[in-house]
């Protein structure tokens, strides 16, 4: 995706199911994301270090059956996720979010190009 390109911009989020977050998009699209795999992609401050940008959170401790408690906009750019955890400081770009889709299209769309490729 073009860098500069207008941002997909979600037109509802809501529960797919006790764990998944399920938003549509103003394409069409539609993304169904893991609790469990969101809540590990965080990266606020007590997740990743700020300086270094190594990772602070282990993902063992995340529980599979994690969930989004509560779904705030932030602006016109971004959500916030109060997980079940109580873990509740990260901010999801609505580009991140899009690019963090586990649909095989957008995995296949966001892979990296291979050595040969480059």
């Amino acid at each position: 995706m073009d860098r500069y390109a207008a941002a997909p911009v979600p037109t509802e989020i809501k529960r797919a199911d006790t764990t998944k977050l399920r938003v549509r998009w103003n394409d069409g699209h539609v993304s169904d994301y893991g609790g469990a795999a969101l809540r590990r992609a965080c990266r606020c401050a007590g997740c990743v270090d700020e300086w270094s940008g190594a990772a602070l959170l282990d993902p063992k401790t995340v529980p599979e059956d994690i969930s989004a408690a509560n779904v705030r906009l932030v602006g016109r750019y971004g959500i916030n996720i109060e997980w079940s955890d109580g873990h509740a400081s990260g901010i999801y770009d609505f580009r991140r979010l899009r690019s963090l889709c586990p649909c095989e299209a957008c995995r296949r769309d966001n892979a990296l190009p291979s050595a040969s490729e480059a």
